[in-house]
């Protein structure tokens, strides 16, 4: 039986992410890591030492090498440039989350990549978090009535142009819309800028479509990280640590406030390693992305919504400062 060919992958964008993406690609089997492409010098040097693959500094450069695909881990507002320019050379693409800058933006990619019939995912790392999946396994089938997840932490040095809603809730926003199979049609956010440019502390309350109610707690004011979810059903509640993957649920209550509780079984699988494989999945089979570009508008479209009004230019026009240029 004749093997498959390997996938010719380039990444684009090496800081602290796209790093991350160059080191798991490196490793898989059937997948050839062709290049990376960075204007930053020195992040270019330490890919090519550590990994030992050639490092170029613009787009254009890596799609000379020959790519089949892409992972773009840029900043956001390079998203929409970098993405069309590959689509429009039948690259197939999984960009990071935020898929873009705007709503806009976001439709234009996906329009392209239906037009040009290549693959595009966005890159919701935490939905294959292991603590993830067993709570998504976990309250399978049950009547959700309400989630609270807290993501809180120290302010990240490397963020500048976006806050708390941007870098951080817009995981856990996904992360309410892929637990209960259901749209968020009301938003209550409260936003502060206790410290920061932009907003450092909020607190999103949500309805669903289905009834659920949810709420995010988050902000760059905490001196440790932590990644919490609970949801509540009708016949259960279930806890999960996201940094530990510890997963518990209780169940069985009874009138005089007595349950029972278990611990549930965790994978080990890296995220991100999961999230690629994913990728290269869709990309050589031709299926459904894991997490598609209409996922990822959608929940760019409410992170956008929170901010709307408290802090109009947090999503566009903010995201446009900086040197940084990797097309062409």
């Amino acid at each position: 039986m004749k093997s498959n060919p390997s996938l010719r992958i380039g990444v684009i964008g090496v800081g602290t992410m796209g790093s991350n993406h160059a080191r798991v690609l490196a490793g898989l089997s059937g997948i050839q890591l062709v290049g990376v492409a960075d204007p930053d010098r020195g992040q270019r040097d330490l890919v090519t030492r550590v990994i030992g693959c050639p490092a170029v500094n613009d787009l254009d450069a890596l799609l000379k090498l020959g790519v089949d695909a892409v992972t773009i881990a840029a900043p956001t507002h390079l998203h929409h440039d970098i993405a069309l320019n590959c689509i429009g050379r039948g690259v197939h693409v999984l960009v990071e989350k935020p898929i873009a800058s705007t709503v806009e933006e976001g439709h234009d990619i996906i329009a392209a990549a239906k037009k040009a019939g290549v693959a595009l995912m966005v890159g919701h790392v935490e939905r294959f978090n292991p603590a993830v999946t067993a709570i998504k396994e976990a309250i399978k089938g049950e009547d959700i009535l309400s989630i609270a997840i807290t993501r809180v932490g120290p302010f990240p040095p490397r963020m500048s142009n976006v806050g708390v809603v941007i870098d951080l809730a817009v995981h856990d926003i996904d992360l309410i819309r892929w637990f209960t199979d259901s749209d968020i049609v009301e938003v209550q956010p409260q936003l502060s800028s206790a410290m920061a440019e932009r907003e450092d502390i909020a607190l999103l309350q949500f309805r669903t479509a289905s009834g659920v109610l949810a709420h995010i707690n988050t902000n760059w004011l905490t001196p440790f990280k932590a990644r919490n979810v609970t949801v509540a059903t009708r016949g259960k509640y279930v806890m999960g640590d996201l940094l530990t993957r510890q997963v518990t649920e209780c169940f069985g209550f009874q009138p005089d406030g007595a349950y029972s509780m278990r611990h549930v079984s965790v994978g080990h699988d890296e995220p991100l390693r999961a999230e690629l494989i994913a990728f290269i999945d869709a990309v050589r089979n031709g299926t459904r992305p894991a997490v598609t570009g209409e996922e990822g508008v959608a929940s760019l479209e409410i992170a956008t919504r929170c901010l709307e009004g408290r802090l109009p230019a947090a999503v566009t026009a903010s995201q446009h400062k900086g040197p940084r240029r990797l097309v062409g």
